[in-house]
């Protein structure tokens, strides 16, 4: 009986998001069929103009460095990842092919490939397809006709879970758990790791591999996390399952599929070793008041470089993640930390043809020479170490930061991240654990909020440049001269960093979402001055961000 209730849950929650499109019908009268064309028309000349926006970049790796077992197992998990890819479909847009049957834009279809659906994802989730709608806030993971009051009022028990979908069966919410949701999918990419574990030598890649196929079937991902943080010899790695919570934009609760597939850089993870073990020393030194700051970040965890080798899913819609900071299990990261992987090869890719050519636009020609991917590397990763400092629960009894912030908790956790990175960035130069002048540091950091603010201001990490550059624009940590370049003032740069720093902290401390609210209205916003520098980025046909050339074939593995 439960299987035949998943089955009609499941029809009528992709009826709903059927009816969110509006095709044409017939019968129109001349009038009515002239004001369709125009609309596909304009749309048609929207995409022409977006789609240049992302450059291609193909993933690739040095297979030699690869044991020959290595080399059996990576197709393995790159093919678990496409399935994690046919997933995350399904929660973002699941009438995908029945849409792309209808649009006859070559580059229309294209571009909705891209974005996982007909909405824009770097442009405010605009609607670029005829007769669609705005995107609804909690896509597919809610009944389309359900409030946010209606669920908070109803007797679900996991009304904020991770692993759920929340469907209306005989009028009355309840949830199915993703393992039964999407069984089929998810015993296909389970017996795929089982296959992968069972070819792989290191001990700790084998273990992850057995636990997080078990999790994948069972929505239990704790066991999983903990043997993916205990990995120490592994060459290559895979972050896969329902990870995070940005496609849930009505209650920022409930997980997307995504997954990378990893070849580490041995020689640079080297480097970055050291690093994790000062967290306790600047966390006790973070410029906020002492209830802030009296959690004790993990520190048995691990700071490495990779080379990504395949996107799939979540984190390959709309703008690409070039470092991840996982498991996002607040208890595991306060027991024992995070991973922080740098995926170094997509990193280099966005410096060398997105970075660099927006500092020649719009970074003071006296200070472009500051701008270097070292410094680039190193504010990008200390973004990702960041996120274990500060603070887990509130102090004023609210639960945990994200129970309290809920939908605001995810932006202003970007926001914490981005300040409290260039924070410690500032801290490790001064005592001579990190090499560089931190004029290169700021300046590249500057120049990232402006690669970065393109992204739009709707995604949580929009919202989180938008509040840094805005912030730190009142405080004259830099200025937009008259040739509309903007100039780094150093000395105002290090104390608006400090001061936005102990302005976050306290927000997320006190898990007060209104003011956390106010926060976002004022500040996670692009102004109109802003907007014009940025359309001449557009104007230079400089992109915003790439898309891949990724799979077997491209690693020449076929």
């Amino acid at each position: 009986m439960r299987k035949l209730n998943i089955k009609i849950a499941k029809r009528i929650l992709l009826g709903a998001a059927v009816a969110t499109v509006i095709t044409a019908c017939t019968g129109k009268n001349t009038t009515e069929e002239g004001s369709v064309k125009k609309e596909v028309d304009s749309l048609t000349e929207y995409v022409a103009q977006r789609l240049p926006i992302y450059e291609k970049v193909r993933l690739s790796t040095d297979l030699n460095l690869l044991t020959p077992n290595e080399r059996k197992v990576l197709p393995l998990l790159i093919e678990a990842a496409q399935i994690m890819d046919e997933l995350f479909w399904k929660q973002a847009y699941p009438q995908r092919d029945s849409l792309l049957a209808t649009i006859k834009d070559e580059k229309t279809r294209e571009f909705v490939k891209i974005n996982y659906g007909p909405w824009d994802r770097l442009n405010g989730d605009k609607p670029f397809v005829t007769g669609i709608g705005e995107k609804p806030l909690g896509v597919t993971f809610y009944p389309l006709d359900m409030t946010k009051e209606e669920l908070e009022k109803s007797d679900v028990k996991d009304k904020q879970g991770l692993y759920s979908v929340i469907v209306r069966e005989n009028g009355k919410l309840t949830s199915v758990p993703y393992h039964l949701y999407f069984a089929t999918e998810l015993q296909k990419a389970s017996s795929l790791l089982k296959q992968a574990a069972l070819l792989a030598e290191d001990a700790g890649l084998k273990k992850y591999l057995n636990l997080r196929a078990d999790a994948l079937v069972t929505d239990n991902y704790t066991a999983s996390d903990y043997a993916w943080l205990d990995m120490k010899s592994n060459g290559l790695d895979i972050i896969i399952g329902p990870i995070e919570n940005y496609e849930d934009k009505l209650f920022n609760a409930r997980a997307s599929f995504e997954s990378y597939v990893l070849v580490k850089d041995k020689e640079w993870s080297k480097r970055l070793a050291k690093y994790v073990s000062m967290l306790p020393e600047l966390q006790k030194g973070l410029p906020v008041d002492a209830k802030y700051k009296k959690e004790v970040p993990g520190t048995d965890s691990e700071l490495n470089a990779y080379d990504v080798v395949y996107y799939a899913g979540d984190c390959n819609a709309g703008s690409k993640t070039i470092a991840v900071n996982l498991p996002n299990d607040e208890k595991i990261q306060q027991e024992k930390g995070t991973r922080r992987s740098q995926l170094k090869n997509a990193m280099k890719a966005k410096f060398d043809k997105i970075l660099v050519p927006i500092s020649n636009v719009l970074i003071d020609a006296s200070q472009q020479k500051h701008i270097k991917f070292d410094a680039f590397f190193a504010n990008v990763m200390f973004h990702e170490v960041a996120h274990g400092l500060g603070i887990k629960n509130t102090v004023t009894g609210k639960g945990m930061v994200r129970t309290a912030l809920q939908e605001q908790y995810s932006w202003l956790e970007e926001g914490k991240a981005d300040v409290l990175g260039l924070y410690m960035v500032t801290g490790l130069l001064k005592k001579g654990e990190l090499e560089g002048d931190i004029k290169d540091f700021y300046t590249t950091y500057m120049a990232g909020i402006l690669r970065s603010v393109r992204f739009g201001a709707s995604s949580a990490h929009g919202k989180a440049n938008m509040q840094c550059f805005n912030f730190f624009q009142e405080k004259g940590a830099f200025e937009r001269t008259a040739a509309g370049t903007y100039k780094v003032n150093y000395d105002k740069f290090a104390t608006a960093m400090n001061e936005l720093s102990a302005v976050v902290l306290a927000l997320q401390g006190n898990g007060d979402k209104a003011a956390v609210e106010k926060a976002q209205k004022d500040r996670g916003i692009i102004k109109p001055e802003l907007q014009a520098d940025l359309d001449k980025l557009a104007q230079k046909g400089i992109p915003v961000d790439v898309i891949f050339e990724q799979g077997v074939d491209v690693l020449g593995m076929k």
